[in-house]
C-alpha cells in the first residue's frame, strides 16, 4: 500500500514537473481554459471572436462594458491610469498574453531550452517570442510587472512588426522605448505604464497565452480587449455577443432619450423611467429610420421593451 502511494506521488510530481516545462500553453490547455466559448477557434486554441463583433464594440463605452460585466459577476476587469501613445482612439482586438519576470540565470537558461523545444526562434532576444505568433486582429497584452527603466518590451522596430502582423497595438503593464517613432507609425497604439530610452534588460518571458495579471485584472488568452482614453477592459470571449447586443440597446436608448430631452415633449421622469406606450412607439419608429446598420434585430428590441427597459 505504501509503495503504491509513493508511486502515485512520484507520478504526480513528474507530471507537474513535465507540465511546467513549457513557455507557451498548448492548444488543449487554452481550449480547457476557455471552455465556455463554443464558437470557432484559432489554430492555437484561442477563441476566434468574429471581426464584426469587434467592430460593433468600437462604439461602446467603458461604462457600458463595465456595467454588463458587473452584472455577470466579473468585478475586476478594468484597469485605468495608462500612458496612451495616441489619445482619442479606441482599440478593440483579441488578446495574446505574455508574462515577464525578473531574470535569474537558472530560470533564463531553462526558458531558452523550453523555447527551443517548442520551436521558438533562437535568433534575437527571447522577448520577440510572443510577437512571432500574432495574427490579424490580435492585441499583444503583456505583464511587464510595471518595470520602466530597462523594462522596455518593444521599440519602434518591434512596434512596426506588431502592427504589420495585427493591424493593432499593445497593452503593457510595463514600458516601451522610441515613443516618438512609435507615435509616427500610422494605426499603431499603445497603453503602457511608462517609457524610457533604455533597452530591455534582465527580463524573462515565462509564459505565453496563459492567464496573466494586468494591474487589477486577470486576462485570459482570447479575451477581447477594449481600450480607450478612460481605461482598458478585458472581456471573456463567450460574453462578447451578449455584450454587443446589450451595449447597442443601451446606446440606442441613451441616444433616443437625449433626442426626447432636447425636444421637451415629455417630462424628464417619464423619459428616464419606465417608458409608456407612446414613448415605446416613438422609439420603434426612430429605430426603423436609424441611419446606420444595427447589430440588434427588431425582435431583440421588442424583447427589450417587453422586459421593462
Amino acid at each position: 500500500m505504501l509503495k503504491h502511494l509513493l508511486a502515485c506521488l512520484l507520478f504526480i510530481g513528474v507530471s507537474i514537473y513535465a507540465h511546467a516545462q513549457q513557455v507557451g500553453q498548448t492548444k488543449e490547455q487554452i481550449i480547457g481554459l476557455t471552455s465556455q466559448w463554443k464558437g470557432e477557434r484559432f489554430e492555437d486554441g484561442r477563441p476566434h471572436v468574429p471581426d464584426f463583433m469587434l467592430e460593433r464594440l468600437q462604439s461602446a463605452t467603458l461604462e457600458q462594458i463595465w456595467g454588463f460585466l458587473m452584472r455577470k459577476g466579473f468585478r475586476n476587469q478594468v484597469e485605468k491610469d495608462w500612458i496612451i501613445l495616441k489619445p482619442g482612439e479606441t482599440m478593440v482586438g483579441r488578446a495574446v498574453t505574455a508574462q515577464f519576470m525578473p531574470a535569474r540565470p537558472d530560470l533564463d537558461s531553462l526558458v531558452r531550452a523550453w523555447g527551443k523545444d517548442e520551436g521558438r526562434s533562437q535568433r534575437g532576444g527571447i522577448n520577440i517570442w510572443p510577437i512571432d505568433i500574432l495574427t490579424p486582429g490580435d492585441i499583444y497584452v503583456a505583464d511587464g510587472y510595471g518595470k520602466v527603466k530597462d523594462g522596455t518590451l518593444i521599440g519602434s522596430s518591434l512596434g512596426n512588426a506588431i502592427y504589420g502582423k495585427t493591424g493593432k497595438g499593445v497593452v503593457f503593464y510595463g514600458s516601451v522605448r522610441d515613443m516618438q517613432e512609435l507615435k509616427e507609425t500610422d494605426g499603431f497604439n499603445a497603453w503602457i505604464k511608462g517609457h524610457d530610452p533604455s533597452y530591455i534588460r534582465d527580463m524573462t518571458p515565462t509564459s505565453i497565452n496563459a492567464p496573466i495579471r494586468i494591474g487589477e485584472v486577470t486576462v485570459f488568452p482570447g479575451d477581447v480587449v477594449f481600450a480607450n482614453d478612460y481605461g482598458t477592459v478585458f472581456i471573456p470571449a463567450y460574453l462578447v455577443e451578449e455584450l454587443v447586443i446589450s451595449s447597442e440597446l443601451v446606446g440606442l436608448r441613451d441616444e433616443f432619450e437625449r433626442v426626447l430631452l432636447q425636444e421637451g415633449k415629455y417630462p424628464s421622469g417619464e423619459i428616464h423611467g419606465q417608458w409608456n406606450e407612446a414613448i415605446k412607439n416613438e422609439f420603434r419608429a426612430w429605430v426603423k429610420k436609424y441611419p446606420k446598420p444595427l447589430a440588434v434585430s427588431m425582435e431583440q428590441i421588442e424583447a427589450y421593451l417587453e422586459k421593462g427597459n
